[in-house]
């Protein structure tokens, strides 16, 4: 059994770290602001969600893993506010443009 759960451990941890190497390329190659954004909070979301939970798979008490859940939970709330507060100043004008441009 213990076996089991290594190897679902290991490929949460895995699809994890595949997601957040999906976000990182999204941001390099999509075109615009708001596309980089979206594509990278929802790729660390899940990655950060698949890695915590194989992370939970080894907490040895339960207090342990509402700790992870926890630090999940603020992580997508501070990743969200970051991606909207960051939006709408885009769609403000203020800063830099799209392609990264300060204003002069």
């Amino acid at each position: 059994m213990d076996h089991l759960l290594d190897i679902a451990a290991a490929l949460c941890i895995a699809l994890g770290a595949g997601f957040f190497i999906a976000g990182t390329a999204g941001l390099l190659r999509l075109p615009d602001l708001f596309s980089r954004l979206h594509a990278l909070t929802k790729a660390d979301n899940l990655g950060l969600g698949l890695i915590m939970l194989g992370l939970i798979l080894y907490a040895p008490e339960p207090f342990y893993a509402a700790k992870l859940l926890l630090l999940w939970v603020l992580v997508m709330v501070s990743g969200a506010t970051g991606s909207h507060l960051i939006a709408k100043r885009a769609l403000r004008g203020d800063g830099e443009d799209m392609h990264g441009e300060g204003m002069q």
